[in-house]
């Protein structure tokens, strides 16, 4: 059992996700945004064992370097953004200047394969690589609940016209991946509310 907290970060309203172990003091953070100062306050007393990256957007990636400075923790990332992560123009930051500095990390200590099993927190997490919104999109399947990034949103899905973005690659990752998960699935979104896999599948108008 995990408990799941959201913080929703900086200006674009991005949703950082803190899973803990109840009875430890056991973290894991996914997509640490901008201006992460509710969630560092939240984790100062945790043993963060790993930042989980669903995919290298400035807005997902703005707090990694504080998170990872204060717990001394590996982050993960899928290696077709693996320089997203150090090159500003690659992870948009330059692209909207009004919304902060541009956003530079260190390079992640882990790289994340398509069905590849993670064990954090004593718990199972997969891995399923969803590109379409960006090239290394990639999304977290920890029992019934799905971490989705910027793939698929309640009554929405991720843009496509940012660099390396496809609509078709991002209607077969709803479809051929997120979609054959059971529909009880819970969907924990990189913005706004949560849904189900049940509910996108007949009331999404996008998909």
């Amino acid at each position: 059992m995990l408990n799941i907290e959201c913080f929703t970060l900086g200006p674009l309203a991005t949703n950082a996700w803190l899973l803990t172990k109840p009875g430890t003091d056991k973290a894991v953070v996914i997509d640490p945004g901008m201006n992460p100062q509710p969630l560092l306050e939240r984790i100062r007393d945790l043993e963060v064992e790993a930042i989980l990256l669903t995919h290298a957007h400035f807005d997902h990636i703005g707090g990694v370097e504080a998170v990872r400075s204060l717990k001394n923790c590996p982050v993960y990332i899928h290696p077709e953004e693996a320089e997203w992560l150090v090159n500003p123009a690659l992870n948009g930051s330059l692209t909207w200047p009004e919304l902060g500095p541009p956003v530079v990390t260190a390079r992640a200590e882990r790289e994340l394969a398509d069905g590849q099993t993670l064990t954090l927190l004593g718990e199972t997490f997969r891995v399923f690589h969803t590109p379409g919104h960006s090239p290394g999109s990639v999304s977290f399947l920890w029992e019934d609940k799905l971490f989705s990034g910027d793939v698929l949103f309640q009554m929405s899905v991720g843009r496509t016209d940012f660099p390396g973005g496809s609509a078709r690659k991002l209607m077969e990752s709803i479809h051929n991946v997120l979609f054959k998960l059971p529909p009880e699935t819970e969907v924990f979104p990189g913005h706004g509310p949560g849904t189900t896999i049940g509910f996108e599948m007949e009331n999404n108008p996008f998909v």
